[in-house]
């Protein structure tokens, strides 16, 4: 690994040479430094997630307060285990159906968790991204709290000069993948509470949730406006511009997980132990 931390700013094309990109992202994640990297919704802001000030740097660099932590994305399904105080059979069936993929879940996580992501309670967002490459540059860093790679206010960004127009110089590397599919968020489930709760609406529908744990969500009603009179629904509430929630996932996250890197650090989520903040997303 490179003692010297790369240059702020700096552009690495994930196609043209994938293995300095991963090199370049990694050095900048071990540094505490911010990167942005693809997923499979919009471009993501990255830090390492057991380092406070690198969390901060993200924050900082999107100009949002702590009151919007990001989700946390992880290469498999396994890591989720060391984040999460427990993983029932709802998690694992959920994540066997959806992962990788647009499900950010939020679980409650144990007390020896040493990961400070912002004002939240005893919780966590975590989401596993369908990008190949992101997973992969997430088994060598561990896990990334990610929120859209933008200033909070303005859109996600769906390409690198978008993100390097919004975040500039904030950012270590910013690796480019070419053009992201598109700002419609994961979708947030919060199963952190005795009733689980549907915290934004996103690619994946209730029907589909359900169809994979029967009546775990209360389908909605139809709308009883005359079908002739109806608009077309609203996007999903973009916190912060379009592909963006309070958990930001967009990275999504709520990412599963990978290899399993050894236990995490012990890290504490600070805030509320109730309800969690509406999501980011990047997570999308």
């Amino acid at each position: 690994m490179s003692t010297e931390a790369p240059e702020p700013g700096r552009v690495c094309d994930v196609d043209a040479d994938p293995e300095a990109a991963y090199d370049a992202a990694a050095d900048a994640v071990a540094d505490g430094q911010v990167i942005v990297l693809p997923t499979d919704t919009v471009y993501g802001v990255g830090a390492d997630a057991f380092s406070a000030a690198a969390v901060q740097r993200l924050l900082d660099a999107k100009r949002r307060g702590r009151d919007m932590p990001p989700p946390v994305l992880v290469a498999e399904v396994g890591m989720v285990r060391s984040l999460a105080a427990k993983v029932d059979d709802r998690v694992l069936a959920l994540a066997e159906a959806f992962w990788p993929g647009p499900l950010t879940l939020v679980l409650t996580s144990p007390e020896s968790l040493r990961m400070d992501l912002g004002d939240r309670g005893q919780t966590i967002a975590v989401r596993v991204p369908d990008h190949d490459f992101t997973r992969e540059l997430l088994r060598r860093t561990g896990p990334l709290a990610v929120s859209s790679a933008n200033v909070s206010g303005r859109d996600a960004a769906l390409t690198i000069s978008d993100a390097v127009e919004q975040l500039g110089d904030s950012v270590a590397v910013y690796l480019d993948a070419g053009t992201m599919s598109g700002p419609v968020p994961s979708t947030i489930l919060d199963l952190s509470g005795d009733t689980p709760q549907l915290l934004r609406a996103g690619r994946l529908s209730v029907a589909e949730i359900n169809a994979v744990v029967p009546g775990l969500l209360e389908e909605p009603e139809e709308s009883t406006v005359p079908e002739e009179s109806q608009e077309e629904p609203a996007e999903p509430a973009a916190s912060e511009g379009a592909g963006e929630s309070a958990f930001s996932d967009s990275a999504e996250p709520a990412s599963e997980v990978s290899d399993e890197p050894s236990e995490p650090a012990a890290s504490e989520i600070s805030g509320e132990p109730t309800e969690p903040a509406q999501p980011d997303a990047t997570d999308g």
